[in-house]
């Protein structure tokens, strides 16, 4: 004879409901809640919880990850067909818009008509740095790195960049860096896209 009470409030019903538990634990916990209505009952109840909990919890997936996962598939292939591979310099106080010429008035490199929030064409990727042409619409959820240097030379457009508490308001040829461990994220304030050289350098 077991204490029901006891047994519901020790917490292994709870593990029992996500599966963490051994198999020898899950058999007994299975042949007590056939056993005894009260436990059955307090499985019930926890799943129940727990479904509802998640509902009101639905994971919504990154705006930037289907364009992120888009544009390295479309690099990688760029890089197949003999594409050679690209240098550009890595951004600082004295970048200029020109410095990347080379990249933005190339004709695969340029803003496509489905575009909907983000888009990105990768320039190049190696162990340096990667850099990337990137257009926004609105803006960039909030983020944080904590092992690469991310660097904004806006070329065309304008908008805010939060870090911490702090805003930046940026125009065609501003340059910003964002320090490690600072969450930042950008919200466009142009009526047309945000277009932006990208890099994030290995720290």
């Amino acid at each position: 004879m077991i204490d029901i009470s006891t047994y519901i409030e020790s917490g292994i019903l709870e593990l029992y409901v996500l599966r963490n538990l051994t198999e020898a634990q899950i058999v007994d916990v299975e042949r007590l809640a056939v056993a005894y209505p009260a436990i059955a009952q307090e499985i019930f109840e926890i799943e129940v919880s727990l479904e509802q909990y998640a509902l009101s919890q639905p994971l919504q997936p990154c705006i930037m990850a289907k364009p992120t996962i888009f544009s390295t598939i479309d690099f990688m292939e760029r890089m197949t067909k003999g594409e050679p591979a690209s240098f550009p310099p890595l951004l600082h106080e004295g970048s200029q818009i020109s410095d990347y010429a080379e990249w933005l008035d190339r004709e695969d490199m340029q803003l496509p008509n489905d575009f909907v929030d983000f888009h990105g064409k990768i320039i190049a990727h190696n162990e340096i740095a990667s850099t990337l042409i990137v257009w926004l619409k609105v803006g960039s959820p909030a983020e944080t790195h904590t092992n690469e240097l991310e660097s904004f030379l806006i070329v065309e457009g304008t908008c805010t960049i939060t870090i911490d508490e702090d805003k930046f308001y940026l125009k065609a040829g501003d340059l910003l860096s964002i320090p490690l461990f600072k969450s930042h994220f950008v919200q466009v304030t142009s009526l047309y896209p945000c277009k932006v050289i990208l890099q994030r350098a290995a720290a």
